[in-house]
Protein backbone atom coordinates (compact mmCIF):
# COMPACT_ATOMS: atom_id res chain seq x y z
CA UNK A 1 0.00 0.00 0.00
CA UNK A 2 1.17 3.34 -0.61
CA UNK A 3 3.72 4.56 1.11
CA UNK A 4 3.59 3.94 3.85
CA UNK A 5 2.93 6.55 6.14
CA UNK A 6 1.03 3.70 7.93
CA UNK A 7 4.43 3.04 9.36
CA UNK A 8 5.76 6.54 10.06
CA UNK A 9 5.47 7.29 13.83
CA UNK A 10 7.32 4.27 14.94
CA UNK A 11 10.81 5.64 13.81
CA UNK A 12 12.07 9.25 15.93
CA UNK A 13 13.49 11.98 13.63
CA UNK A 14 17.03 10.84 13.36
CA UNK A 15 15.84 7.33 11.63
CA UNK A 16 16.05 5.25 14.88
CA UNK A 17 12.95 2.68 15.29
CA UNK A 18 10.85 3.27 18.36
CA UNK A 19 9.62 0.96 21.14
CA UNK A 20 6.09 1.04 22.09
CA UNK A 21 4.13 1.61 25.38
CA UNK A 22 0.75 2.28 26.68
CA UNK A 23 -0.69 3.34 22.88
CA UNK A 24 2.40 4.66 22.05
CA UNK A 25 5.84 5.08 20.24
CA UNK A 26 8.35 6.54 22.31
CA UNK A 27 12.53 6.94 22.12
CA UNK A 28 14.10 5.59 24.72
CA UNK A 29 15.41 7.69 27.91
CA UNK A 30 18.61 6.04 27.78
CA UNK A 31 19.39 8.16 24.77
CA UNK A 32 21.21 5.18 23.25
CA UNK A 33 20.59 2.80 20.32
CA UNK A 34 21.51 -0.76 19.37
CA UNK A 35 22.67 -1.39 15.59
CA UNK A 36 20.70 -3.75 13.47
CA UNK A 37 22.81 -5.30 10.83
CA UNK A 38 22.36 -6.71 7.61
CA UNK A 39 23.88 -10.51 7.48
CA UNK A 40 24.30 -9.89 3.19
CA UNK A 41 26.58 -6.70 3.90
CA UNK A 42 27.84 -6.63 7.31
CA UNK A 43 27.10 -3.43 7.11
CA UNK A 44 24.54 -1.58 10.04
CA UNK A 45 20.97 -1.05 8.70
CA UNK A 46 19.09 -0.12 11.30
CA UNK A 47 19.02 1.50 15.00
CA UNK A 48 16.81 0.75 17.44
CA UNK A 49 15.89 2.46 20.74
CA UNK A 50 18.16 0.46 23.53
CA UNK A 51 15.48 0.39 26.53
CA UNK A 52 16.04 -0.02 30.26
CA UNK A 53 15.04 -1.50 33.17
CA UNK A 54 12.86 1.66 33.95
CA UNK A 55 11.19 1.44 30.82
CA UNK A 56 10.41 -2.28 31.09
CA UNK A 57 8.50 -1.91 34.11
CA UNK A 58 6.85 0.92 32.64
CA UNK A 59 5.74 -1.55 29.81
CA UNK A 60 4.38 -4.64 32.57
CA UNK A 61 2.23 -1.46 34.04
CA UNK A 62 0.71 -0.45 31.09
CA UNK A 63 -0.05 -4.17 30.09
CA UNK A 64 -1.60 -5.22 33.79
CA UNK A 65 -3.52 -2.06 33.49
CA UNK A 66 -5.12 -2.59 30.64
CA UNK A 67 -5.37 -6.51 30.93
CA UNK A 68 -8.28 -6.04 33.66
CA UNK A 69 -11.23 -3.79 31.12
CA UNK A 70 -10.14 -6.45 28.03
CA UNK A 71 -10.54 -9.53 29.92
CA UNK A 72 -14.65 -8.33 30.23
CA UNK A 73 -14.36 -7.39 26.68
CA UNK A 74 -16.67 -9.93 24.59
CA UNK A 75 -15.23 -12.78 22.89
CA UNK A 76 -16.74 -11.45 19.19
CA UNK A 77 -14.81 -8.30 19.51
CA UNK A 78 -11.95 -9.53 20.49
CA UNK A 79 -12.17 -11.99 17.51
CA UNK A 80 -13.06 -9.05 15.24
CA UNK A 81 -10.19 -6.58 16.03
CA UNK A 82 -7.61 -9.81 15.57
CA UNK A 83 -9.44 -9.87 12.06
CA UNK A 84 -8.35 -6.13 11.91
CA UNK A 85 -5.01 -6.94 12.29
CA UNK A 86 -4.73 -9.63 9.96
CA UNK A 87 -6.39 -7.08 7.14
CA UNK A 88 -3.95 -4.46 8.46
CA UNK A 89 -1.24 -6.89 7.72
CA UNK A 90 -1.73 -8.04 4.38
CA UNK A 91 -2.04 -4.17 3.46
CA UNK A 92 1.24 -3.02 4.44
CA UNK A 93 3.18 -6.51 4.32
CA UNK A 94 5.30 -5.28 1.74
CA UNK A 95 7.38 -3.19 4.10
CA UNK A 96 7.58 -5.46 6.53
CA UNK A 97 9.18 -8.27 4.39
CA UNK A 98 11.61 -6.01 3.18
CA UNK A 99 12.57 -5.46 6.83
CA UNK A 100 12.98 -8.97 6.72
CA UNK A 101 15.30 -9.09 3.65
CA UNK A 102 17.08 -6.88 5.14
CA UNK A 103 17.53 -8.05 8.82
CA UNK A 104 17.75 -11.81 8.38
CA UNK A 105 18.60 -12.39 4.77
CA UNK A 106 15.53 -13.89 4.08
CA UNK A 107 14.60 -14.41 0.38
CA UNK A 108 12.14 -12.12 -0.62
CA UNK A 109 9.13 -14.55 -1.68
CA UNK A 110 9.93 -16.09 1.56
CA UNK A 111 9.64 -12.86 3.59
CA UNK A 112 6.22 -11.93 1.89
CA UNK A 113 5.12 -15.52 2.16
CA UNK A 114 5.64 -15.27 6.11
CA UNK A 115 3.68 -12.21 6.46
CA UNK A 116 0.94 -13.60 4.73
CA UNK A 117 0.70 -16.85 6.83
CA UNK A 118 1.05 -14.39 10.01
CA UNK A 119 -2.23 -12.47 8.70
CA UNK A 120 -3.76 -16.35 7.93
CA UNK A 121 -2.94 -17.52 11.26
CA UNK A 122 -4.24 -14.58 12.89
CA UNK A 123 -7.88 -14.92 11.30
CA UNK A 124 -7.91 -18.51 12.17
CA UNK A 125 -6.81 -18.33 15.89
CA UNK A 126 -9.67 -15.70 16.33
CA UNK A 127 -12.35 -18.28 14.89
CA UNK A 128 -10.94 -21.01 16.88
CA UNK A 129 -10.81 -18.63 19.92
CA UNK A 130 -14.45 -17.75 19.60
CA UNK A 131 -15.37 -22.01 19.66
CA UNK A 132 -12.63 -23.30 21.97
CA UNK A 133 -13.19 -20.32 24.90
CA UNK A 134 -16.74 -20.16 24.22
CA UNK A 135 -17.18 -23.45 25.62
CA UNK A 136 -17.71 -24.63 29.51
CA UNK A 137 -19.00 -26.99 31.37
CA UNK A 138 -21.61 -27.86 33.77
CA UNK A 139 -20.95 -30.63 36.41
CA UNK A 140 -23.55 -31.53 38.79
CA UNK A 141 -22.59 -32.85 42.55
CA UNK A 142 -24.14 -36.34 42.25
CA UNK A 143 -22.07 -37.95 39.64
CA UNK A 144 -20.12 -38.30 42.59
CA UNK A 145 -20.44 -41.29 45.19
CA UNK A 146 -22.84 -40.52 48.11
CA UNK A 147 -23.46 -36.80 46.84
CA UNK A 148 -26.96 -34.97 46.06
CA UNK A 149 -27.60 -32.80 43.17
CA UNK A 150 -27.02 -29.60 45.50
CA UNK A 151 -23.88 -28.55 43.82
CA UNK A 152 -24.32 -27.07 40.39
CA UNK A 153 -20.31 -26.30 39.45
CA UNK A 154 -19.39 -24.09 36.61
CA UNK A 155 -16.58 -24.56 34.85
CA UNK A 156 -14.46 -21.64 32.61
CA UNK A 157 -11.53 -20.54 31.12
CA UNK A 158 -10.09 -16.91 32.36
CA UNK A 159 -6.85 -15.00 30.83
CA UNK A 160 -3.43 -15.45 32.64
CA UNK A 161 -3.00 -11.91 32.84
CA UNK A 162 0.09 -10.70 31.29
CA UNK A 163 2.28 -12.73 28.63
CA UNK A 164 5.71 -11.91 28.07
CA UNK A 165 6.38 -13.34 23.75
CA UNK A 166 9.86 -14.19 23.17
CA UNK A 167 10.01 -14.89 19.32
CA UNK A 168 13.74 -16.02 17.48
CA UNK A 169 15.30 -13.83 14.42
CA UNK A 170 14.32 -16.71 12.19
CA UNK A 171 10.59 -16.57 12.02
CA UNK A 172 10.65 -12.75 14.14
CA UNK A 173 6.64 -12.16 12.26
CA UNK A 174 5.39 -15.46 12.64
CA UNK A 175 6.70 -16.56 15.98
CA UNK A 176 5.69 -13.67 17.09
CA UNK A 177 2.01 -13.81 16.07
CA UNK A 178 1.87 -17.33 17.30
CA UNK A 179 2.21 -15.67 20.46
CA UNK A 180 0.42 -13.10 20.62
CA UNK A 181 -2.68 -13.59 18.51
CA UNK A 182 -3.63 -16.64 21.30
CA UNK A 183 -2.79 -14.37 24.29
CA UNK A 184 -4.91 -11.62 23.33
CA UNK A 185 -8.52 -13.69 21.81
CA UNK A 186 -8.03 -15.63 25.45
CA UNK A 187 -8.23 -11.98 27.35
CA UNK A 188 -4.32 -11.62 27.61
CA UNK A 189 -2.41 -8.28 27.60
CA UNK A 190 1.25 -9.01 26.36
CA UNK A 191 4.90 -7.54 26.14
CA UNK A 192 6.74 -8.26 23.47
CA UNK A 193 10.53 -8.40 23.34
CA UNK A 194 11.29 -9.32 19.19
CA UNK A 195 15.25 -10.81 18.38
CA UNK A 196 17.94 -8.59 17.87
CA UNK A 197 17.67 -9.40 14.12
CA UNK A 198 13.89 -9.40 13.17
CA UNK A 199 13.49 -6.32 15.61
CA UNK A 200 12.22 -3.95 13.03
CA UNK A 201 10.02 -6.19 10.91
CA UNK A 202 8.91 -6.55 14.69
CA UNK A 203 7.52 -2.86 14.91
CA UNK A 204 5.82 -3.13 11.39
CA UNK A 205 4.10 -6.15 12.25
CA UNK A 206 3.05 -4.72 16.15
CA UNK A 207 1.76 -1.35 14.14
CA UNK A 208 -0.72 -3.38 12.39
CA UNK A 209 -1.77 -4.68 16.40
CA UNK A 210 -1.90 -0.67 17.10
CA UNK A 211 -3.48 0.49 14.35
CA UNK A 212 -6.17 -2.03 14.65
CA UNK A 213 -7.65 0.20 17.43
CA UNK A 214 -6.75 -2.53 20.37
CA UNK A 215 -7.14 -1.17 23.70
CA UNK A 216 -3.99 1.24 24.41
CA UNK A 217 -1.68 -0.56 26.83
CA UNK A 218 -2.81 -4.03 25.59
CA UNK A 219 0.30 -4.69 23.56
CA UNK A 220 3.59 -3.23 24.49
CA UNK A 221 6.95 -3.86 22.83
CA UNK A 222 10.38 -3.32 24.10
CA UNK A 223 13.48 -3.32 22.46
CA UNK A 224 17.40 -3.57 23.28
CA UNK A 225 19.96 -6.17 24.13
CA UNK A 226 19.42 -9.49 25.79
CA UNK A 227 21.98 -9.22 27.71
CA UNK A 228 20.94 -5.95 29.59
CA UNK A 229 17.55 -6.64 29.89
CA UNK A 230 16.32 -10.26 29.31
CA UNK A 231 16.97 -11.44 32.30
CA UNK A 232 15.10 -8.41 34.46
CA UNK A 233 12.11 -9.23 31.63
CA UNK A 234 11.94 -12.71 32.07
CA UNK A 235 12.08 -12.62 35.72
CA UNK A 236 9.82 -9.55 36.11
CA UNK A 237 7.04 -9.94 38.93
CA UNK A 238 4.72 -9.21 36.33
CA UNK A 239 4.97 -11.66 33.84
CA UNK A 240 2.17 -14.79 34.63
CA UNK A 241 3.06 -16.97 31.56
CA UNK A 242 6.42 -16.98 29.11
CA UNK A 243 6.21 -18.21 25.21
CA UNK A 244 9.47 -18.41 23.81
CA UNK A 245 11.07 -19.68 20.90
CA UNK A 246 14.94 -19.79 20.44
CA UNK A 247 18.05 -21.69 21.86
CA UNK A 248 19.59 -22.62 24.74
CA UNK A 249 18.85 -19.63 26.53
CA UNK A 250 15.63 -21.14 26.98
CA UNK A 251 16.51 -23.38 29.21
CA UNK A 252 18.01 -20.85 31.70
CA UNK A 253 15.02 -18.81 31.11
CA UNK A 254 12.48 -22.36 32.69
CA UNK A 255 14.93 -22.86 35.96
CA UNK A 256 14.18 -19.40 36.82
CA UNK A 257 10.92 -18.73 36.26
CA UNK A 258 9.39 -20.46 38.99
CA UNK A 259 5.50 -21.54 38.69
CA UNK A 260 4.93 -19.10 35.77
CA UNK A 261 3.11 -21.13 32.88
CA UNK A 262 5.62 -21.80 30.06
CA UNK A 263 5.86 -22.60 26.31
CA UNK A 264 8.95 -23.21 24.94
CA UNK A 265 10.30 -24.40 21.71
CA UNK A 266 14.21 -24.35 21.66
CA UNK A 267 15.87 -25.83 18.63
CA UNK A 268 16.25 -29.53 17.84
CA UNK A 269 18.45 -31.73 15.38
CA UNK A 270 15.69 -32.87 13.38
CA UNK A 271 16.72 -36.55 12.02
CA UNK A 272 15.56 -37.84 8.61
CA UNK A 273 15.47 -41.62 8.45
CA UNK A 274 15.69 -43.34 5.21
CA UNK A 275 14.86 -47.14 5.06
CA UNK A 276 15.78 -49.80 2.43
CA UNK A 277 12.26 -49.89 0.56
CA UNK A 278 11.96 -46.09 0.55
CA UNK A 279 11.29 -43.99 -2.41
CA UNK A 280 14.39 -42.80 -2.73
CA UNK A 281 13.83 -40.07 -5.44
CA UNK A 282 11.13 -38.62 -2.94
CA UNK A 283 13.90 -38.82 -0.15
CA UNK A 284 16.20 -37.16 -1.48
CA UNK A 285 14.21 -34.33 -2.58
CA UNK A 286 12.68 -33.82 0.79
CA UNK A 287 16.42 -33.66 2.29
CA UNK A 288 17.21 -31.10 -0.31
CA UNK A 289 14.25 -29.14 1.16
CA UNK A 290 14.19 -29.78 4.60
CA UNK A 291 17.84 -29.29 4.94
CA UNK A 292 18.64 -25.80 3.04
CA UNK A 293 15.65 -23.99 2.52
CA UNK A 294 16.33 -20.94 4.35
CA UNK A 295 19.72 -22.09 4.33
CA UNK A 296 18.95 -24.27 7.12
CA UNK A 297 17.90 -21.82 9.88
CA UNK A 298 15.12 -23.55 11.05
CA UNK A 299 14.33 -25.09 13.95
CA UNK A 300 12.23 -28.23 11.24
CA UNK A 301 15.21 -28.14 8.97
CA UNK A 302 16.74 -31.93 8.41
CA UNK A 303 19.44 -31.41 10.04
CA UNK A 304 21.11 -35.44 10.14
CA UNK A 305 20.04 -38.18 7.97
CA UNK A 306 20.62 -42.10 8.99
CA UNK A 307 20.19 -43.58 5.87
CA UNK A 308 20.25 -47.45 6.04
CA UNK A 309 23.08 -48.39 4.13
CA UNK A 310 21.84 -50.54 1.34
CA UNK A 311 20.19 -47.35 -0.23
CA UNK A 312 23.27 -44.69 1.08
CA UNK A 313 24.61 -44.28 -2.22
CA UNK A 314 21.92 -44.06 -4.15
CA UNK A 315 20.28 -41.19 -1.95
CA UNK A 316 23.79 -39.42 -1.52
CA UNK A 317 24.29 -38.95 -5.14
CA UNK A 318 20.91 -37.63 -6.13
CA UNK A 319 21.31 -35.49 -2.87
CA UNK A 320 24.49 -34.30 -4.52
CA UNK A 321 23.03 -33.09 -7.41
CA UNK A 322 20.43 -31.43 -6.34
CA UNK A 323 22.51 -28.96 -4.37
CA UNK A 324 24.80 -28.61 -7.27
CA UNK A 325 21.67 -26.53 -8.97
CA UNK A 326 20.81 -24.57 -5.57
CA UNK A 327 21.07 -20.56 -6.56
CA UNK A 328 23.62 -19.10 -4.02
CA UNK A 329 23.68 -15.62 -3.34
CA UNK A 330 21.70 -12.52 -2.07
CA UNK A 331 18.23 -12.64 -1.05
CA UNK A 332 16.75 -9.87 -2.59
CA UNK A 333 17.31 -12.31 -5.87
CA UNK A 334 15.15 -15.33 -4.14
CA UNK A 335 18.82 -17.68 -4.09
CA UNK A 336 18.00 -20.79 -2.69
CA UNK A 337 21.04 -19.97 -0.20
CA UNK A 338 21.54 -16.61 1.44
CA UNK A 339 23.84 -15.90 4.47
CA UNK A 340 23.16 -16.77 7.75
CA UNK A 341 22.18 -14.38 10.13
CA UNK A 342 25.50 -12.89 11.65
CA UNK A 343 29.20 -13.77 11.84
CA UNK A 344 29.38 -15.77 15.15
CA UNK A 345 26.58 -18.22 13.82
CA UNK A 346 28.99 -18.82 10.75
CA UNK A 347 31.80 -19.30 12.73
CA UNK A 348 29.66 -21.93 14.47
CA UNK A 349 28.61 -23.35 11.73
CA UNK A 350 32.48 -23.64 10.32
CA UNK A 351 33.53 -25.49 13.16
CA UNK A 352 30.76 -28.46 13.29
CA UNK A 353 32.08 -28.75 9.80
CA UNK A 354 35.59 -28.86 10.18
CA UNK A 355 35.43 -31.10 13.13
CA UNK A 356 33.74 -33.21 10.71
CA UNK A 357 36.73 -32.88 8.05
CA UNK A 358 39.44 -33.88 10.84
CA UNK A 359 37.64 -36.65 12.06
CA UNK A 360 36.86 -38.48 8.85
CA UNK A 361 34.03 -37.21 7.16
CA UNK A 362 33.46 -37.34 2.93
CA UNK A 363 32.76 -33.74 1.41
CA UNK A 364 29.91 -34.62 -1.43
CA UNK A 365 29.94 -30.87 -1.81
CA UNK A 366 33.17 -28.71 -1.30
CA UNK A 367 32.90 -26.21 1.50
CA UNK A 368 32.81 -22.84 0.66
CA UNK A 369 32.55 -19.43 2.50
CA UNK A 370 32.33 -15.67 1.82
CA UNK A 371 31.83 -13.21 5.48
CA UNK A 372 27.99 -14.74 6.19
CA UNK A 373 27.35 -16.81 2.71
CA UNK A 374 28.41 -20.28 3.40
CA UNK A 375 27.86 -22.56 0.19
CA UNK A 376 25.65 -25.51 0.74
CA UNK A 377 27.27 -28.63 2.13
CA UNK A 378 27.05 -32.06 2.23
CA UNK A 379 29.13 -34.67 4.63
CA UNK A 380 29.02 -38.30 4.04
CA UNK A 381 30.31 -41.46 6.15
CA UNK A 382 29.41 -38.81 9.22
CA UNK A 383 30.26 -41.14 12.67
CA UNK A 384 28.92 -40.80 16.08
CA UNK A 385 32.50 -39.34 16.77
CA UNK A 386 31.41 -36.04 15.32
CA UNK A 387 30.13 -33.03 16.93
CA UNK A 388 27.65 -32.47 13.65
CA UNK A 389 25.76 -35.80 14.18
CA UNK A 390 24.59 -34.41 17.66
CA UNK A 391 24.76 -30.12 17.40
CA UNK A 392 22.39 -27.99 15.45
CA UNK A 393 24.32 -26.25 13.04
CA UNK A 394 22.01 -23.86 12.01
CA UNK A 395 22.77 -23.39 8.61
CA UNK A 396 23.51 -25.16 5.28
CA UNK A 397 25.04 -28.39 6.15
CA UNK A 398 23.36 -31.36 6.10
CA UNK A 399 25.52 -34.62 7.17
CA UNK A 400 24.40 -38.48 6.16
CA UNK A 401 24.87 -41.06 8.89
CA UNK A 402 24.96 -44.80 7.68
CA UNK A 403 23.69 -47.44 9.84
CA UNK A 404 22.67 -50.92 9.51
CA UNK A 405 19.64 -50.96 10.46
CA UNK A 406 16.28 -48.27 10.96
CA UNK A 407 16.40 -49.33 14.69
CA UNK A 408 19.99 -48.24 14.68
CA UNK A 409 19.29 -45.15 13.33
CA UNK A 410 15.82 -44.64 16.09
CA UNK A 411 18.85 -45.58 19.05
CA UNK A 412 20.58 -42.28 17.87
CA UNK A 413 18.23 -40.30 17.49
CA UNK A 414 16.71 -40.78 20.95
CA UNK A 415 20.38 -40.66 22.56
CA UNK A 416 20.20 -36.89 21.62
CA UNK A 417 18.62 -34.12 24.06
CA UNK A 418 17.41 -32.12 21.36
CA UNK A 419 13.62 -33.59 20.10
CA UNK A 420 11.47 -31.62 18.07
CA UNK A 421 10.95 -33.16 14.76
CA UNK A 422 12.14 -36.28 12.53
CA UNK A 423 10.87 -37.79 9.44
CA UNK A 424 11.00 -41.28 7.78
CA UNK A 425 11.06 -42.43 4.46
CA UNK A 426 9.66 -46.22 3.69
CA UNK A 427 6.82 -47.44 1.68
CA UNK A 428 5.38 -49.72 4.48
CA UNK A 429 2.77 -47.64 6.55
CA UNK A 430 3.21 -50.48 9.13
CA UNK A 431 6.95 -49.79 9.53
CA UNK A 432 6.52 -46.34 9.23
CA UNK A 433 3.95 -46.34 12.28
CA UNK A 434 6.48 -48.90 14.38
CA UNK A 435 9.15 -46.23 13.47
CA UNK A 436 7.16 -43.41 14.60
CA UNK A 437 6.16 -44.90 17.93
CA UNK A 438 10.01 -45.56 18.25
CA UNK A 439 11.53 -42.06 18.08
CA UNK A 440 11.38 -39.81 21.16
CA UNK A 441 10.28 -36.62 19.39
CA UNK A 442 7.60 -34.13 19.34
CA UNK A 443 6.54 -35.08 15.98
CA UNK A 444 7.35 -37.44 12.82
CA UNK A 445 6.88 -37.21 9.22
CA UNK A 446 5.93 -40.08 7.46
CA UNK A 447 7.46 -39.63 3.32
CA UNK A 448 7.90 -35.91 4.14
CA UNK A 449 10.55 -33.06 5.45
CA UNK A 450 10.10 -31.98 9.16
CA UNK A 451 7.84 -28.96 9.23
CA UNK A 452 6.21 -26.45 11.65
CA UNK A 453 2.75 -26.17 9.76
CA UNK A 454 0.06 -25.70 8.90
CA UNK A 455 -0.14 -23.72 11.72
CA UNK A 456 -3.17 -25.10 13.97
CA UNK A 457 -1.08 -28.52 13.68
CA UNK A 458 -0.05 -29.44 17.72
CA UNK A 459 3.59 -28.56 17.77
CA UNK A 460 5.80 -29.63 20.27
CA UNK A 461 9.50 -30.48 21.52
CA UNK A 462 10.48 -33.68 24.19
CA UNK A 463 13.24 -33.31 26.42
CA UNK A 464 15.35 -30.42 26.11
CA UNK A 465 13.31 -28.97 22.81
CA UNK A 466 10.68 -27.56 24.80
CA UNK A 467 8.09 -27.44 27.31
CA UNK A 468 4.54 -27.30 26.68
CA UNK A 469 2.90 -27.88 23.00
CA UNK A 470 1.87 -24.84 20.38
CA UNK A 471 -0.46 -25.34 17.69
CA UNK A 472 -3.43 -23.03 17.71
CA UNK A 473 -5.93 -24.49 20.05
CA UNK A 474 -2.81 -25.69 22.09
CA UNK A 475 -1.47 -22.40 22.58
CA UNK A 476 -5.22 -20.94 23.86
CA UNK A 477 -5.66 -23.34 25.89
CA UNK A 478 -2.12 -22.90 26.94
CA UNK A 479 -2.96 -19.15 27.56
CA UNK A 480 -5.99 -19.26 30.04
CA UNK A 481 -6.91 -20.75 33.51
CA UNK A 482 -9.26 -23.03 34.55
CA UNK A 483 -12.02 -21.38 37.29
CA UNK A 484 -14.66 -23.08 38.74
CA UNK A 485 -17.92 -21.25 40.20
CA UNK A 486 -19.61 -23.77 42.45
CA UNK A 487 -23.46 -23.07 43.44
CA UNK A 488 -25.09 -24.28 46.35
CA UNK A 489 -28.48 -25.36 46.14
CA UNK A 490 -30.97 -25.93 49.16
CA UNK A 491 -29.95 -29.49 50.28
CA UNK A 492 -33.26 -29.94 51.88
CA UNK A 493 -34.30 -29.97 48.37
CA UNK A 494 -32.13 -32.68 47.26
CA UNK A 495 -32.30 -35.16 50.31
CA UNK A 496 -31.61 -39.09 49.04
CA UNK A 497 -34.74 -41.26 49.05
Amino acid sequence: MAGDTFYKEIRAAGGAYKWHCDGAWRESTSGKTVGVSNPATRAREYEVQACTQAEVDEAFAAAKAAQKGWARTPLWQRAALLHKVAALMRDHAQPMADCLVKEIAKPSKDALSEVIRSADLIDYTAEEGLRALGEGALLTSDSFPGQTRNKLCLVSKVPLGVVLAIPPFNYPVNLAVSKLAPALMAGNAVVLKPPSQGVVAGSHMLQCFVKAGLPKGLVNMVTGKGSEIGDYLTGHPAVNCISFTGGDTGIAISRKAGMVPMQMELGGKDACIVCSDADIDLAAKAVLKGGFSYSGQRCTAVKLVLVVKEVADALAAKVAAGVEKLRVGMPEDDCDITPVVSESSANFIEGLVEDARQKGAKFLTPYRREGNLIWPTLLDHVTPEMRIAWEEPFGPVVPIMRVASADEAVAHCNANNLALQGCVFTRDINKAIAISDAMETGTVQINAAPARGPDHFPFQGFRDSGIGSQGIRNSLAMMVKTKSTVVNLDKDSYASG
